[in-house]
């Protein structure tokens, strides 16, 4: 095996880990009850005010930020986008299932916090892997290149993370209260620690881990 294949193969070995530590992440913030990532807390506050299913809603957010890379940062969908759609959710159901209906695991308040920070830390290196194996990234990951493009890379990654995380944040508590849903449902600390140290995170595992595997 030459250099490119070698290369090649460690890229899309990385991409696949990362979607399954993301996977996890998803699916230890369910079992944490702490409170949903931001993306998912803006989903579920706007398809509560109109009505919709948050599958659906979902599906039609990540085809407008699709559009919107294509034409702005083209680079980050690859094959990595698509299987981060297609597996993301899968991949949390079966941890679910696995925890809660085979294992039979009662999530104690300790365990719920083991699995808030379990959440917060896969969530972070998962990212910062399938980033720089650069075969594509989930489109509400690209938010954050995004603004960092429209910046002149004034605003790292880190930074244009945090404000795009606080910003969906807000429009989904915003969203949920004006169509007088529950807060508790969509809003918690887990919530609120994703939006503020999830891109910090992966800018310390880009920089110090996933860059250093290439």
């Amino acid at each position: 095996m030459n250099s490119e294949q070698k290369t090649f193969t460690k890229r899309l070995a990385m991409m696949l880990t990362g979607i399954l530590f993301i996977g996890i992440c998803v699916g230890s913030f369910r079992l944490s009850a702490f409170g949903v990532d931001a993306f998912t807390c803006m989903n579920l506050g706007i398809s509560g005010f109109i009505h919709m299913s948050f599958g659906t809603w979902q599906l039609i957010m990540n085809a407008v930020i699709l559009v919107v890379i294509f034409f702005t940062v083209r680079r980050c969908i690859g094959l990595g986008t698509i299987v981060n759609m297609v597996c993301v959710g899968y991949l949390a159901d079966f941890i679910c299932w696995l925890f809660q209906d085979i294992l039979n695991i009662a999530m104690t308040l300790p365990l719920r916090i083991a699995a808030l920070l379990i959440g917060m830390l896969f969530a972070g290196m998962g990212v910062a892997l399938y980033m720089v194996a650069d075969m594509g990234i989930a489109p509400y990951d690209a938010v954050g290149i995004i603004i960092e493009e429209l910046t002149h890379n004034k605003l790292k990654y880190d930074k244009a993370r945090v404000i795009s995380d606080v910003a969906v944040v807000i429009i989904g508590v915003l969203f949920c209260l004006m169509s007088h849903g529950n807060l508790g449902l969509i809003i918690g600390i887990g919530t609120v620690c994703n939006a503020l140290f999830n891109g910090p995170l992966i800018q310390f595992f880009k920089t110090h881990v996933t860059e250093k595997m290439l």
